[in-house]
């Protein structure tokens, strides 16, 4: 569980660095982000079916196999790749042999014809040298991971739930989802590190390389990490194999006539301990259900059963009500975290490491302790399945609130000439190449299409050194420096006396101060959110198991986790991402022409299209939860009255007959034959 979950995280923190190797869409790296919840649809409702009557410990083992095959596949594009080329226009007229030696505003065209000619004819060959389709095999490796990953947690959580003590499933699965929560802490905080590694390191001069980890056109050391979550699997696969395929029930005799004599005691009263368990939330057996050892089933047989189960499943309105409201919280949940990265470099100018570091090292470990902290407040108060179900909705509910305050936490958007301001100055968002140009840059034939940013000494960004105006430049690499750039007078010439220092440095400018303050607010909203909203996990997941008969939780446990993986799951990264590609201000532009990544959003628009989508999920998911919650109370009082009557009967029936063996017939009217059909919690 803890592998598995460092390689998903890791996936989800080389979103960025994913995006730009390949130079695609943010719509497109969510389908590649999706093929994991593919994966997974291809096979978990026979795994979850058949698993649970195979060797489940076995199946978990062969699906770490897969696994690892899935993460060195993913990493395979690294080597059959050539080497990363970032787009820059310094590669346009760069000119040796001199110590001011580069003239960004150029005098003609004759530069950027000419490689726009060899790019139009060689465009061909030029793609499949640059491998410009090498993302598919990043699809097929995640989609192998999802593959692999289906057995673990419907065969895991149902194993352990089959022989642990129905008190005890609530802090266990607290413990599972936290050493489950330690692999994303380790894998963005990986991530983190192999952002700021150099894609190429070990193949080129790092001294030649002109931009840094803080630049939009940076590639980090994306394939690092699924080498390394590649070699995890297949050490976390090896105990699986030695494991029995059954267990002694936890705090039981395994005596066969100690069983049996338990069965008789059963069969005549309700036990102190059944009545314990039964308001602790534990599943109530229909009259009918026998507990005799399981007999060998033949796969023909199982083949057979495989549809009436999935009948008896899908008409428990309870269920169907808890699948609804997994799908919708899934689907905030897949799409806030995939982009939340980018949200926090483009809305408050964090760098994608420093982002991806503070995932991992703050909102994961909160998460982690909400999730402890919501086992033990089960255990604890051994709270029933109405007191979990109150619980997540009041996580839930507080939750919501917290994230409609980061809506206030707003920075302005980054200061650059012609994409969030004029030339002279006026804030003014426009999404028109043309608006790079002014009569400044308008003489030096500069091309619209590169990004290749430059900061002003007064701390405004241009899109490229021509476009700022910039006439020389010194030094070389990530040193270089410009000079005399005649944009920076026209920019600021209505508002102050032209600024002496007319020079440029590359990369873009950071925000301005009270941004880093209003991020810090932002963390900790954020980070206290995480921690609310898992303190309802847990509860959430008992609801779940209680609320299913025993012969079907792996069944149930494994179509939740198809239909949330395939509805919530796949879905989310591809709208989400698609909207987020709306707000972008300036593409990027291919190694073989054509649009690449975004490299500037559009802040203020991307902030309410996120927050927007995330808003609207997790409202519904509130309003679910109460319906549900409506529907759990209302299931409770029919258990109450059959409860009631099953008490009178006896006791009618103990005065009727004073030799205590009464026969006892409990009449079912249509409620409690429904009662039974939708598997009673």
């Amino acid at each position: 569980y803890f592998h598995s979950s460092f390689g998903g995280s890791y996936m989800k923190s080389s979103i960025t660095q994913i995006e730009r190797r390949f130079d695609i869409p943010s719509s497109l790296v969510g389908v590649i982000d999706g093929s994991f919840e593919i994966g997974n649809l291809l096979v978990i409702a026979f795994v979850s079916y058949f698993g649970a009557k195979l060797h489940r410990p076995r199946l978990i083992g062969i699906g770490c196999l897969i696994m690892a095959a899935g993460a060195f596949l993913t990493a395979l594009p690294h080597v059959l790749q050539g080497q990363y080329v970032y787009e820059t226009t310094l590669s346009h007229i760069l000119e040796d042999n001199t110590t001011e030696s580069i003239l960004p505003c150029l005098a003609n065209t004759s530069h950027l014809v000419i490689n726009d000619q060899a790019t139009a004819a060689s465009k061909a060959a030029c793609e499949k040298e640059a491998g410009s389709s090498m993302w598919i095999y990043v699809f097929l490796g995640n989609m192998l991971r999802g593959i692999g990953e289906t057995p673990v947690m419907p065969l895991g959580v149902s194993y352990l739930d089959d022989y642990a003590r129905k008190e005890n499933t609530a802090i266990y699965l607290a413990c599972l989802q936290t050493v489950g929560i330690l692999g994303p802490v380790f894998g963005f905080m990986f991530g983190s590190f192999c952002a700021k590694i150099y894609v190429d390191i070990g193949s080129v001069d790092l001294d030649s390389i002109s931009i840094n980890h803080k630049d939009s056109r940076w590639v980090g050391a994306w394939w690092l990490g699924f080498l390394v979550s590649g070699f995890l699997m297949l050490l976390a696969g090896i105990p699986f194999w030695f494991l029995p395929n059954t267990l002694a029930k936890q705090g039981k005799s395994p005596s066969k006539k100690k069983q049996k004599e338990d069965r008789q005691a059963k069969s005549s009263s309700d036990t102190p301990e059944e009545e314990e368990e039964q308001e602790q939330g534990g599943f109530l057996p229909e009259d009918n259900t026998e507990e005799d050892a399981p007999k060998p089933v033949t796969m023909a047989a199982m083949a057979k059963d495989f549809a009436p189960s999935l009948k008896r499943l899908f008409s428990n309105k309870v269920y169907l009500l808890i699948i609804l409201t997994s799908v919708v919280a899934f689907n905030g949940f897949i799409g806030m975290i995939t982009f939340k990265p980018k949200f926090m470099e483009q809305v408050y100018g964090q760098s994608p490491s420093k982002a991806i570091f503070l995932i991992g090292s703050m909102n994961l470990p909160a998460v982690a302790v909400g999730v402890i902290v919501g086992g033990f407040v089960m255990k604890r108060f051994k709270l029933s399945v109405l007191g979990a179900a109150r619980l997540s909705i009041f996580s839930s509910f507080f939750s919501f609130c917290l994230l409609l305050i980061q809506y206030f936490l707003q920075c302005d958007n980054s200061e650059v000439a012609g994409l969030t301001m004029t030339y002279q100055g006026v804030t003014e968002v426009s999404y028109q190449q043309d608006s790079l140009l002014s009569q400044c840059n308008m003489g030096c034939s500069c091309s619209l299409k590169h990004w290749d940013p430059v900061c002003t000494s007064n701390g405004i960004t241009y899109a490229s050194p021509c476009l700022a105006g910039c006439q020389t430049s010194t030094g070389i690499g990530k040193e270089m420096e410009f000079h005399n750039c005649t944009c920076m007078q026209e920019l600021k010439g209505e508002q102050m006396a032209p600024p002496t220092n007319m020079s440029a440095i590359l990369g873009q400018c950071p925000r301005k101060s009270d941004c880093d303050r209003m991020f810090k607010f932002y963390m900790a909203v954020s980070v206290l959110g995480s921690f609310v909203s898992a303190c309802g996990g847990t509860s959430g997941y008992i609801v779940l198991l209680r609320s299913i008969h025993p012969d079907l939780k792996s069944l149930a446990l494994g179509m939740h986790t198809l239909i949330g993986r395939t509805l919530g799951g796949f879905p989310p990264p591809i709208y989400f991402g698609a909207l987020i590609d709306r707000t972008c201000l300036k593409w990027g532009l291919k190694r073989c022409g054509g649009q690449g990544a975004c490299r500037l959003y559009d802040s203020h628009a991307f902030r309410i299209t996120f927050l927007g989508l995330v808003y609207c999920l997790y409202g519904l998911v509130n309003l679910l939860w109460g319906v549900l919650y409506l529907q759990l109370s209302k299931r409770q009082k029919k258990l109450e009255l059959r409860s009631q009557a099953k008490a009178t009967a006896l006791e009618a029936s103990g005065n009727n007959n004073p030799n205590g063996h009464a026969m006892v017939s409990i009449f079912k009217n249509k409620d409690d034959l429904d009662l039974d059909s939708e598997s009673t919690i």
